[in-house]
């Protein structure tokens, strides 16, 4: 059997004709794709409104932007998440503070979330790791009680539900990643979804170098500068060349062409959510009972999204080893994540050290990520299932 990669983009001729139309447009970026992209996200996730960027990345980035992030502010992520959940704190001139997380399903811990609050912190982003949404009822008790904003990095959870609500419905503001390994890909892309208009016209003011052309934006410092009538109507009932920049942002656009494969992409996402499911109920069940290899937990009140088949395993085995062996035999498996605060930059810039997040630590020795996209077959789970099973009963001996 050839190698399983752990995840891997489903492209179809429905998503290439959907670019190639893009192409053959007078319009690549900046067109009408990219608002019908929009607002096409926001309808399936339950939000108001929704601003399409480059990247996940770029979409954290704009959301600590957007709330105003700045020198001295602090903000909690989990210490069991990619690198750019923090670091778009530190873009901003903020500090990331490290909370551990739950040891059965490595979600951010409200608990140890209170504790690391100080008269410093602004916000929490919350990671929906693998695709489980977080504990939302608690995280959005403490956000209101200390008066702070909830941020959801959604980038794992395109599609999970929380007590029957869509993860892009349930914080401040919810980012998204379409990149390919997610449940649907732009090639590269991200979404910040909000209900709240005035900070939708911040992000999207934001990805474009902080530049508007609404007068309701403009500065008296320009008065002098513009048009005779610019500032007198709305935006949209003169033509004019008149913008301004208010605020440094950066080019974080996405292209037409991107957004074209993305509302492609995004009307089969019901059936590969399913397919995931799917898939991930056959791991379970194949698992069950077999300590050495654990599936991390699923909490009672949520629909998992599956971007990732995360398994514990036992002590008694070497996960290098492991790992080392099952991509031998051609199963691509992954590591998902390196606690961010042992990070060497971390290290310097902030002290962090082991021991800060003691649940997140031990996890991140033992935990691997199995093959997980829905044009996995069953044949192909059969052989993961089958491979793991003799790997772990050649380095951990029988069970």
């Amino acid at each position: 059997m050839n190698e399983i990669p752990y995840a891997r983009q489903i492209i179809d001729e429905d998503d290439i004709r959907a670019v190639v139309e893009v192409l053959r447009s007078d319009m690549l970026t900046t067109g009408p794709k990219i608002e019908e992209f929009e607002g096409a996200l926001a309808e399936y996730v339950g939000a108001k409104h929704a601003a399409a960027v480059s990247s996940g990345t770029a979409a954290l980035h704009a959301a600590m932007f957007t709330l105003g992030i700045g020198p001295g502010d602090e903000v909690i992520v989990p210490a069991i998440t990619f690198a750019a959940t923090a670091n778009c704190v530190v873009f901003m001139g903020g500090r990331p503070v490290f909370a551990d997380v739950d040891e059965d399903t490595l979600l951010i811990d409200p608990g140890d979330v209170e504790r690391k609050i100080t008269a410093r912190t602004r916000a929490i982003i919350a990671v929906d790791y693998a695709g489980q949404p977080c504990d939302y009822e608690a995280l959005r008790g403490i956000a209101e009680r200390r008066g702070l904003a909830l941020v959801a990095d959604g980038c794992h959870a395109l599609g999970a539900r929380y007590r029957g609500r869509p993860v892009g419905s349930l914080a401040d503001m919810t980012v998204f990643s379409f990149h390919p390994v997610k449940h649907i890909t732009t090639g590269e892309g991200g979404m910040v979804v909000t209900d709240r208009e005035d900070w939708a016209r911040r992000l999207r003011m934001f990805r474009t170098h902080g530049i508007t052309r609404d007068p309701a934006d403009f500065s008296p410092l320009t008065s002098d500068l513009r048009p005779p009538t610019s500032g007198l109507r709305p935006p949209s009932s003169e033509p004019s060349w008149f913008y301004e920049m208010v605020q440094l942002g950066y080019n974080y656009r996405l292209t037409d062409i991107q957004c074209a494969l993305g509302i492609s992409q995004l009307r089969k996402l019901p059936g590969w959510l399913q397919r995931r499911r799917e898939l991930a109920a056959a791991y379970d069940d194949a698992f069950a009972g077999d300590e050495r290899i654990r599936p991390l937990a699923v909490r009672e009140d949520v629909e998992h999204a599956y971007h990732l088949y995360v398994v514990r395993l036992g002590r008694e085995l070497d996960r290098g080893e492991v790992f080392r062996e099952l991509r031998r035999r051609g199963i691509g498996v992954n590591v998902h994540y390196i606690p961010v605060h042992l990070h060497p930059f971390y290290r310097r810039r902030y002290g962090t050290e082991p021991g800060e997040c003691p649940v997140s630590e031990d996890a991140y020795e033992h935990i691997i990520s199995l093959p997980m996209f829905p044009s996995l077959t069953r044949d192909e789970v059969s052989y993961v299932v089958d491979i793991v099973h003799d790997v772990a009963r050649d380095i951990g001996g029988s069970h």
